[in-house]
């Protein structure tokens, strides 16, 4: 069963069915799913008075092939029905608990790194490798902390291809004044995560409507971003205190990046080669007196 299943929906629908001690299961996970997401099965057991293998049937029957894949499933819930300051405050409350900060944050990030590698689709990642080599003009967007993964996207797409260019403005006007030429030979990939950029979903649909192709890097069929994509890339991202999680779509991007390299070695060597004598000329005037 896909993680962005609407968990307590699930609950709701199979409700009469649950023996008593399911209800009991079912019933705190309605009103504390902020607090079980990060509960193992015993955990979450003892709480509401069951035993371990009780909470892993509960998690079977409502069709997860286990507890951690229902896990995750509460995690998405959690993304997509709090507010940035209740998951603040659900993460301060994560890190307070921990006794040691600094193995809490990079554990976190561990996670999403490997909830990444679980998900991803390689035939839409492919997909992606393809629709941007085919493409006449690369276009790069992304809004709020995603700017960050746009940027250091496009400064290394432009090692391998001829016209990349980055969406840079924070006006939505304006970034569709940037690609207002765009059209269906062209490729436009954007970058967005909660919480989502409206200058980044208003400029997409303004590309789709151009009949330009989109690539969605973003956390789950749940984003705006995915109903225009022709292909979507998800990544697990979460907020550690007030700061985005963006390692694991880092870890995409570089992914995507190595992959176009090594499709397009002969440009990428070729491009190194001449920035290899720019910088060593450029060496060479710096060190006259």
């Amino acid at each position: 069963m896909d993680t962005s299943t609407d968990v307590l929906q699930l609950i709701e629908e199979s409700y009469k069915t649950f023996s008593k001690g399911q209800r009991y299961i079912a019933n705190y996970i309605c009103s504390n799913y902020d607090k079980a997401v990060d509960m193992t099965a015993a955990r979450l057991g003892k709480i509401v008075g069951v035993s371990e293998s009780t909470v892993v049937r509960f998690a079977t029957e409502l069709g997860f092939k286990g507890y951690p894949q229902f896990q995750k499933a509460l995690g998405e819930l959690v993304k997509q029905r709090l507010s940035s300051v209740q998951r603040i405050s659900l993460a301060y409350e994560r890190l307070s608990e921990s006794p040691d900060l600094i193995s809490s944050v990079i554990n976190n990030d561990i996670q999403n790194l490997k909830h990444t590698e679980e998900m991803l689709d390689r035939e839409a990642f492919y997909k992606a490798v393809d629709l941007i080599g085919d493409a006449r003009k690369i276009y790069v967007i992304g809004g709020r902390s995603c700017s960050t993964l746009a940027s250091f996207l496009s400064y290394y797409l432009n090692y391998i291809f001829d016209d990349v260019r980055l969406i840079r403005s924070d006006s939505v006007t304006e970034s569709i004044e940037e690609i207002h030429r765009i059209g269906d030979e062209d490729v436009i990939i954007a970058i967005s995560f909660p919480r989502y950029s409206v200058k980044t979903i208003q400029t997409v649909s303004f590309a789709k409507n151009r009949k330009a192709k989109i690539i969605a890097i973003t956390d789950g069929a749940q984003s705006p971003l995915a109903k225009y994509a022709d292909c979507s890339i998800y990544a697990g991202s979460d907020m550690v205190s007030f700061v985005d999680s963006l390692v694991a779509p880092l870890s995409v991007v570089n992914a995507l990046l190595a992959a176009l390299s090594m499709r397009y070695k002969d440009s990428v060597t070729d491009t190194m080669l001449s920035m290899e004598s720019i910088w060593n000329t450029m060496n060479e005037y710096e060190h006259i007196d």
